[in-house]
């Protein structure tokens, strides 16, 4: 790396070493490039994070995340401890998943001295071309990086490298502040462009970083929204999607823009800007009424007038086969976009894609794993004698699914009795809730449900902890784990009472307890419980418990959505749907659990809801006289 004594090389090697000294950084902390390296360590989850900057005998880290000691505190090592001198050398990235199987690095000393396995580091340059040093990611483990990371990686490294130009700039502005005036005003020039290409790298960092875990439509658009206000200062940001041959605005929930509305739906082919970009696949920039009436339609210059527009940018958002859609950004007063700008708008269309590509795959999971719990919840039975209703709310976090169910059916006729177990004209009831707000806890959710009611079938007069344990039995030995809490209950008329009073048997397995309303009014939690189902904890001992419910009695069981709150105790939540029970006494039961969805779970609830309620009512009156 050094060449010869005086040949080009060595010039080169002499100005890179003076492009070194000149940011002045050396081997101790930066707050800068600490700032670097935690945003590298934070967007890649790496465990080392490094701003190395290669010398002519040693490396040294201004900016450092992750490193052991003695070399967090020395921030230096010799070149012996160097992957970076290889970037600095070949003016290249570099990335290994495995530096150990590497021909180039596998003897380096920063493998069993450091830790390091999987590298990745990218070069950091000045104004001049000159390779600095590097800022790596490293993992102690093998890594395979993906496109996506290194291309963060390079995002950030382009960032860095500004922030050195502009620190070398600095220093010769100062040196030269003296001497002349053109000096000055040529350094200021440069500062203030590689400021405006950190700004923008910076933006696209955010972008990156704000628009990965956006999983709506209206969130995406309102995550663009706010990356760019402060930067780009438009006075209108808009969102177009591709649905076959038509585009459909995506309309905030923020704000009511009226146009968004009138003109939410057009045609693929119909002459508005957004339309030509999604067509012809490039970016369509509109400059005044003019412009509009002279190369499109009037229903788009009548949207741009009452948008109060002079200039409108829209750029195709990139898909696989066709964009998915078009950003539009509008300025109320003339607005100039000059190349850096396209790219940088083009680099931002690229990230709000695949936020929208992965908005629609949620907002698809989530409808089928919808589809599929609702038509697990099947309708209830008639059984005379008894009042039965059911509601199933799901939370209004769209993209949640949970693990919630309730059920109902009658049970067949047993082949032999026990004490405590099923008998003809028994009903089986459940509310559970799997754990989990995923695609795979509903799947768990139909499983469980599925064995629990196998089991009851199966085990015809047996008692309702029998059954539990059956399921978890079947759960762990084919091997579903689905794990959770459940209340699993059996009803039969109580003999001698004329189908007049019930005898209610069941258990509870880790489940907030039902609440049971007497005939005066009385409300009582039936708390007495055991532990939730795990696969871990194997088939645990069940025990079951006995109720009589006269005539006037009512029975809810529900999942932890209806009661528990951010903010606010468990038991708060239970007594306040106590309460909510005992003012409702008479109120027909489907209206009472919408009265319960709504004033205890409340408007937005953050955890689906499932409730099963039951009423013996009085029997009719015979003695009263015609």
């Amino acid at each position: 790396m050094a060449g010869s004594a005086d040949g080009p090389e060595s010039e080169r090697a002499h100005g890179r070493l003076g492009a070194l000294r000149e940011t002045g950084l050396s081997a101790a902390a930066d707050a800068g490039m600490d700032r670097f390296a935690r945003l590298v360590a934070a967007v890649l989850g790496v465990p080392v994070a490094l701003v190395s900057l290669v010398e002519s005998s040693r490396q040294v880290y201004p900016g450092m995340v992750g490193l052991g000691e003695p070399w967090a505190e020395r921030r230096q090592t010799p070149l012996t401890h160097s992957l970076c001198r290889h970037v600095v050398a070949s003016g290249r990235p570099l990335v290994l998943a495995e530096a150990r199987e590497d021909t180039l690095t596998c003897d380096s000393l920063a493998i069993p001295d450091l830790g390091v396995v999987g590298y990745a580091g990218m070069p950091l340059t000045d104004g001049d071309g000159h390779v600095l040093g590097s800022l790596c990611a490293i993992d102690t483990r093998r890594r395979h990086w993906t496109d996506r990371e290194l291309g963060l990686l390079q995002d950030l490294a382009a960032a860095c490298s500004a922030e050195l130009r502009l620190r070398i700039a600095s220093r010769h502005r100062e040196a030269v502040a003296s001497d002349m005036a053109e000096a000055r005003a040529r350094a200021d020039d440069t500062a203030a462009r590689y400021r405006t290409a950190l700004d923008r790298s910076q933006l696209l960092l955010r972008a990156a970083d704000a628009l990965a875990d956006t999983t709506g439509l209206v969130e995406v658009r309102q995550g663009v929204q706010d990356l760019v206000t402060g930067d780009l200062k438009p006075s209108y940001i808009g969102l177009v999607l591709a649905e076959g041959d038509r585009l459909r605005r995506i309309v905030t929930t923020t704000e009511h823009i009226d146009v968004e509305h009138v003109y939410e739906r057009y045609g693929l082919d119909d002459a508005w800007p957004t339309a030509r970009a999604a067509r012809e696949n490039r970016t369509v920039t509109v400059q005044g009424d003019a412009d509009l009436a002279r190369n499109y339609s009037p229903e788009a210059l009548a949207a741009f007038r009452r948008l109060g527009l002079h200039t409108a940018v829209c750029v195709p958002l990139p898909g696989a086969l066709a964009p998915l859609g078009v950003l539009v950004l509008g300025w109320d007063q003339p607005h100039e976009i000059d190349v850096v700008e396209q790219a940088l708008l083009a680099s931002l269309a690229g990230y709000t894609a695949r936020a929208i590509e992965r908005a629609l795959f949620v907002d698809n999971r989530v409808k089928v794993a919808r589809q599929m719990q609702e038509a697990m919840l099947t309708d209830l039975p008639v059984v005379p004698g008894l009042e039965l209703a059911a509601l199933y709310r799901p939370a209004a976090q769209g993209d949640l699914v949970g693990g919630d169910w309730y059920d109902a059916y009658l049970l067949p006729a047993p082949v032999r009795q026990g004490e405590g177990a099923a008998t003809a004209g028994t009903v089986a009831i459940s509310v559970g809730d799997i754990t989990g707000h995923d695609m795979h806890a509903a799947t768990l959710m139909g499983q469980a449900r599925s064995m629990l009611r196998q089991a009851d079938i199966d085990l015809a007069g047996q008692t309702p902890a029998r059954v539990v344990s059956a399921f978890e039995r079947a759960n762990t030995h084919l091997g579903v784990d689905a794990s959770g809490s459940l209340v699993h209950a059996h009803l039969r008329p109580c003999p001698g009472t004329d189908q007049r009073a019930w005898e209610l048997t069941w258990t509870n397995a880790g489940h907030p307890p039902p609440l049971m309303v007497t005939p005066e009014g009385a409300v009582h939690r039936l708390d007495q419980h055991d532990v939730l189902v795990h696969p871990r904890l194997g088939t645990m001992p069940r025990t079951e418990h006995r109720q009589v419910l006269p005539p006037g009695s009512m029975v809810l069981l529900y999942t932890d959505g209806l009661v528990e709150h951010r903010g606010t105790d468990l038991d708060h939540g239970i007594d306040e749907a106590g309460r909510a029970l005992a003012e409702h006494t008479h109120t027909p039961l489907p209206a009472l659990l919408e009265v319960l969805a709504d004033h205890v779970g409340g408007p937005d609830p953050r955890d689906d809801i499932a409730m099963l309620a039951l009423r013996v009512p009085h029997p009719p009156d015979t003695t009263r006289n015609e």
